[in-house]
Order: C-alpha cells, then sequence, then structure tokens
C-alpha cells in the first residue's frame, strides 16, 4: 500500500510539473507572439461598402489607428469633424484607390508568414535588448504615402506600400530603386528599423548628415543581425559590422546608445 501511495504521489509531482511547465511555455509564447491586426479588413469593407457596422468598429474597436489615419496619415482633418466620414469616403471613392483596396485585400489575404517573421525578428531583438517592449501592431490602407507609421507603443504597416516593384501604380510614379523596396519581404524589416529609430532616434538636431547616415546604419545593422538576412548591404552598415567584430563586448543596446561615431568611421 506504501509503494502505492508513494507511486501516486509521484504521478502527481510529475504531472503538476508537467502543467507548470506547459503554462510557462504557453505564456512566454503569448508575451513575445506578434500578431498583426487586420484594421486593413474593416477599413476595405467600410471603403468599398459604406457599411456603417464597419465604421463603427473602427471607431469603437480602434479608435487610435482611425485618428492616425485620419488626421495624420490622410490629413483628412479632426476625426471628430461632423463631416469627416463623407471626406473619408469621398477621398477613396477614387477609382485607382479602389482597386488599391482590392489589390491589398488580395495579396495580403494570408499573413501567416509576416506574423512569424515579425515574432522571430522581435524575439531575438528581446534575447538582446531584454529591456524592449513588443508594440501593437496592426496593418491598414493608406494612399501611397507613409510606410510604417510609429507611435503610442503602436506600429502601423501600411499594405498599400508594399504591393511589388512591378505594381502599375509604382511603375508610374516611383523609381527602380525605390520600387526594390516595396515588396513583401521589406515589411518585417522596415518595421524594425522605423520602431528602432523611435527608441533610439538621433541624439541631437545638429548632428552632420554623416552622423545621422552613420546612425541609420547602426540601426540597420542591427536589423540585419535580429532577421538573420542581409538585407541591408552598404558602406555604413559593413563599419558598424567592422566595429562591431573588434568590440565583441559590446551590445546592441551599448551601440545604439553609443553616440561617439568617430569610433565607427576607423
Amino acid at each position: 500500500m506504501r509503494k502505492v501511495y508513494c507511486l501516486l504521489v509521484i504521478i502527481m509531482l510529475v504531472c503538476i510539473a508537467c502543467e507548470w511547465r506547459l503554462k510557462s511555455n504557453e505564456e512566454i509564447s503569448n508575451d513575445t507572439q506578434v500578431t498583426i491586426e487586420r484594421y486593413d479588413r474593416i477599413e476595405g469593407l467600410y471603403l468599398t461598402s459604406g457599411d456603417y457596422s464597419a465604421l463603427l468598429q473602427m471607431n469603437k474597436t480602434y479608435p487610435m489607428q482611425t485618428r492616425t489615419l485620419i488626421e495624420d496619415v490622410l490629413q483628412l482633418g479632426q476625426v471628430n469633424d461632423p463631416e469627416i466620414n463623407h471626406k473619408f469616403l469621398l477621398f477613396f471613392s477614387d477609382s485607382t484607390l479602389q482597386r488599391l483596396i482590392d489589390d491589398v485585400q488580395e495579396q495580403y489575404a494570408n499573413i501567416d508568414d509576416l506574423n512569424r517573421e515579425l515574432t522571430d525578428a522581435f524575439g531575438r531583438l528581446k534575447d538582446e535588448i531584454p529591456s524592449i517592449d513588443f508594440p501593437e501592431v496592426y496593418a491598414q490602407i493608406g494612399s501611397f504615402d507613409q510606410s510604417i507609421i510609429v507611435g503610442n507603443k503602436m506600429l502601423g504597416i501600411s499594405l498599400d506600400k508594399y504591393l511589388g516593384a512591378d505594381y502599375p501604380f509604382y511603375v508610374e510614379h516611383y523609381t527602380l530603386e525605390q520600387r526594390k523596396l516595396m515588396t513583401r519581404s521589406m515589411i518585417t524589416p522596415d518595421c524594425l528599423s522605423f520602431y528602432l529609430l523611435s527608441l533610439y532616434p538621433m541624439p541631437s538636431e545638429t548632428m552632420t548628415q554623416d552622423e545621422r547616415d552613420m546612425h541609420m546604419g547602426k540601426i540597420q545593422w542591427v536589423v540585419n543581425q535580429v532577421t538573420d538576412r542581409q538585407i541591408f548591404d552598404n558602406r555604413l552598415v559593413s563599419q558598424v559590422d567592422g566595429f562591431m567584430k573588434r568590440n565583441k563586448r559590446m551590445s546592441m543596446e551599448q551601440l545604439l546608445c553609443d553616440n561617439n561615431y568617430s569610433e565607427l568611421r576607423k
């Protein structure tokens, strides 16, 4: 009987340990999971059909995203303007923008790959800089203006700026070099770049252009590391890479906070 009792105790302890481990892993997974909120779908539904329930959801579920889109990105006026909904619909009644909405929904019907990429990259970034917080990430449809919007611990992705180098509107209005960066594969690097720049901004308005370039070189180098891809390949990134190889004890956070740009040029 004593042996049976001991065996039961062991089994209970093992089960409790397994349950604790599973819960811990689940909590860690949730804490480091990046999932893009599909604000663009609600926005697209309203702009193509005038669906009032979609407008209510935009204003009640995504008030900050809606305010940012209308006031800052599109610059249509104040979100509390009685005529703002009419202005919003009228602005997107343009045939080019109506087609844009359809193209965005078609190309980005599934974004599981982007969620995985962002989760992996932000996870590596947090490993390097534990104090960093994950932003709330959402997708929206703009009007070929800003690509990434950062503010209020949120990060907005304008999918209309990532429809591919051969997208007809891009071919007419952007250079080839610009279009090479307007692809799905650049979403994660751009998110990281803009978010890092918001956390580690240019230290002074009196910086020289060379110092500004070096600051961006540091951010691009970090993005390369946490995405495990050589996305940015230029002289500045090479200089930062050489500097970090000579200073192996320097952390990414120390690099981003270091304002001694003369050392990077050596």
